[in-house]
């Protein structure tokens, strides 16, 4: 085997092990108003002074989630987080709930408040843009922004990905003064 397939080979196998790409932002960071609480998923559903509303899943170890109200107002700071994983073996699959599963594999050492992940396929990316339109294994093209261009980076049409993404988290939440 000469050099030359012995590079070419090196390098398609490091295309295949792409490794995944996390990107977590903070979508609130600010004062809101509790309209909506729900115990048993620790939830609550929040409105900003500007009316955008959030639903927000709270960590068990933020314990003044149980002190609240509907009502109250609340300072909090809000992440989601999204991976996405080259999969060239990959088949697409419809979206699937996999928080119990990542709750069991975390085995107590992070709580996953809700998990969602699919396999798609990638019909086209607009850099710029920052926007990708994908392909669910129901056939749905689905268009989506894409708030951290890191995530696209290295990825083209017909590309298979794995995207996992964690619903809206409090990170910090207190009640207001």
């Amino acid at each position: 085997m000469n050099i030359t397939a012995v590079t070419v080979a090196v390098l398609f196998s490091a295309l295949l092990v792409q490794e995944p790409r996390t990107s977590t932002r903070i979508v609130l960071a600010g004062s809101a108003r509790i309209e909506r609480i729900d115990v048993s998923t620790r939830s609550m559903t929040v409105r900003t002074p500007e009316g955008i509303v959030h639903t927000v899943y709270v960590p068990r170890d933020l314990k003044v989630f149980n002190e609240l109200k509907t009502g109250d107002t609340v300072d909090v700071r809000v992440a989601e987080e999204v991976i996405v994983a080259l999969n060239p073996r990959g088949r697409p699959t419809v979206l699937v709930d996999s928080t119990a599963d990542a709750r069991k594999a975390a085995a107590g050492e992070t709580e996953v408040l809700q998990q969602l992940k699919a396999t798609v396929t990638i019909v086209s990316i607009d850099p710029q843009q920052q926007v990708v339109v994908y392909k669910t294994a129901d056939n749905r093209q689905v268009m989506r922004q894409v708030a951290d261009a890191k995530l696209l980076e290295g990825l083209k049409a017909g590309d298979v990905i794995d995207i996992t993404y964690t619903r809206e988290r409090a990170i910090d939440l207190s009640r207001s003064r």
